[in-house]
């Protein structure tokens, strides 16, 4: 909230943007005593990538599908808890929207980043998390976690063999978590044309989309017209799920 207030505020000229994420563009809905209203006053400069996310429990939960974690919420609702880096954060977001899509109830508990969040799940202190499936994918391999689904609407190339959610009882289930550009909203249009050339020509470079690739990320790089609908979508997407929920932000 205050990167993006800051960036707001800059100059609109092309020296300040901000790398936004979901959370960022509908901090709004859940705290809505900001000073800034992301959709007016960010300009869209290009969605940069897609990060895939995967949903993972302790290994002796006694759960090896999203079906079954579901079946266990609807019987013991609220009894199941989960970990996240943050309220209105990509991980809170993510376990809302299946409460929402599956009629369950979870216990929310906030850490203050991906770290701590993880490592209590590994201690067995929660019970579930959903994560970039960079940050996850050695302690899957190791057996330290188990990887139920994955969030995205196709299986990750990195984990082929795991489900995603829509196939896994939660059909038209997805989320991405995509990391943006915006500027300030008055930035002008060809400075917004220049920025997007030129990082479109530094995601083609084979190098570095091999690396995204490596850490479960996918390049998008839409236009700016095309970042700004899938914003409005999104918004109204989350919107739904944040008052359902009832966030709040802190």
């Amino acid at each position: 909230m205050v990167a993006a207030e800051a960036v707001a505020r800059s100059a609109p000229d092309g020296y300040t943007v901000l790398a936004a994420t979901p959370a960022t563009q509908v901090m709004r809905v859940y705290m809505p005593r900001t000073s800034i209203d992301p959709v007016k006053d960010l300009a869209p400069i290009t969605n940069v990538v897609g990060v895939n996310f995967v949903l993972v429990t302790r290994p002796n939960l006694g759960v090896n599908t999203v079906e079954e974690l579901v079946a266990m919420a609807r019987k013991s609702p609220g009894a199941l808890n989960y970990s996240s880096s943050g309220i209105g954060g990509a991980p809170h977001l993510a376990v809302e929207l299946l409460s929402h899509m599956s009629g369950t109830r979870f216990t929310h508990v906030v850490y203050k980043g991906s770290a701590p969040s993880i490592a209590d799940l590994l201690s067995g202190q929660v019970d579930f998390t959903m994560d970039s499936l960079v940050q996850v994918l050695p302690l899957i391999k190791s057996g330290k976690l188990k990887a139920l689904a994955v969030l995205g609407s196709k299986r990750s190339a990195l984990l082929p063999q795991v489900p995603t959610v829509s196939e896994s009882g939660v059909p038209g289930y997805e989320f991405t978590n995509w990391f943006g550009l915006v500027a300030p909203a008055q930035t002008p249009r060809p400075i917004l044309q220049k920025i997007h050339a030129d990082v479109s020509k530094v995601l083609q470079t084979a190098e570095l989309r091999a690396e995204l690739e490596s850490m479960g990320a996918e390049v998008i790089n839409n236009t700016p017209e095309q970042f700004a609908e899938q914003m409005r979508t999104d918004n109204q997407k989350w919107g739904e799920v944040i008052r359902k929920a009832n966030i709040k932000g802190q």
